[in-house]
């Protein structure tokens, strides 16, 4: 499972049975058998059974079915089956639960939010940020993934990105973009954060690959299109937009002639989709 480089996961797990899950252990016999199943209580998208497969297999578990990630799931659904010592479902019950919901829930915003902006315009991304959980950004990334979405960065890294703060020390925009094209590698893209038409003029004229227009409303936006447009620029740069975008507003933004639609709602606000472990 390439998406771990480390025992995080289990760490999790042995995080929250402590020094022994008392209950369980005051109940049940060490040799006691059981089945499980896990349950879907309402309609979504699948995310995060690679996780539930690590933890079941690393409890020694043995699982006879299940659904695949980016499956859809229906109320009623059984999408996983597995069986084992009694004693090791319980203790694990609740963080296979914990991550199915939760990376399933992200997956289901995500769809859900994509197939809403492509009725309204095909060409537009929609792309999550680094507003992501401590310790879940590789998980939560890749129920994006999932969902349909785009995952941006996943860590410093992986492209140029000059925030406002950036602009703030070095002095402007124009002199951040020309430090970052001659300090950094030409295969890494250049993006550049701006809060004004002024601003993402200059830097779509000194080099920027993409601009991101920041807290900006629609009407302002279509404004820095059209002024774009009229200077030939349009065409160098893709067109990012971010910043109090949620699913009450989103469309506002998906009918702009904008390439990249990115937000944290669809990371930090998902609501955990419903599902239950039952022994069977």
């Amino acid at each position: 499972m390439t998406i771990f480089s480390d025992n995080r996961i289990i760490e999790n797990v042995y995080d929250d049975i402590g020094y022994e899950d008392i209950t369980t252990n005051s109940l049940i016999p060490e040799n006691k058998w059981a089945q499980a199943e896990i349950l879907c209580k309402e309609d979504g998208i699948l995310a995060g059974m690679d996780v539930a497969h690590y933890i079941i297999n690393e409890f020694g578990l043995n699982i006879s079915s299940s659904f695949l990630d980016g499956e859809d799931i229906h109320k009623g659904d059984v999408i996983l089956e597995f069986e084992g010592k009694a004693k090791d479902i319980l203790m694990v019950e609740r963080s296979i639960l914990n991550y199915l919901m939760h990376l399933s829930g992200i997956a289901t915003l995500v769809k859900n939010t994509c197939d809403r902006v492509k009725e309204v315009n095909p060409n537009v991304k929609v792309a999550c940020t680094r507003k992501t959980t401590p310790g879940l950004q590789k998980l939560e990334k890749k129920a994006v993934e999932i969902g349909g979405g785009d995952t941006h960065r996943f860590k410093l890294d992986d492209c140029v990105l000059i925030k406002d703060n950036h602009i703030q020390v070095v002095g402007g925009v124009i002199e951040s973009i020309e430090l970052a094209k001659e300090n950094v590698s030409f295969t890494k893209k250049i993006e550049i954060e701006v809060e004004s038409e002024e601003d993402a003029v200059r830097a779509s004229m000194f080099g920027a690959d993409i601009v991101m227009l920041d807290n900006m409303t629609p009407k302002e936006i279509s404004s820095v299109l059209n002024t774009l447009k009229e200077r030939r620029l349009r065409e160098d740069v893709i067109i990012e937009v971010s910043g109090g975008i949620n699913p009450e507003n989103i469309l506002n933004y998906a009918e702009l002639d904008v390439d990249v639609i990115s937000s944290g709602f669809i990371t930090n606000s998902a609501k955990s989709l419903d599902l239950s472990l039952n022994i069977i």
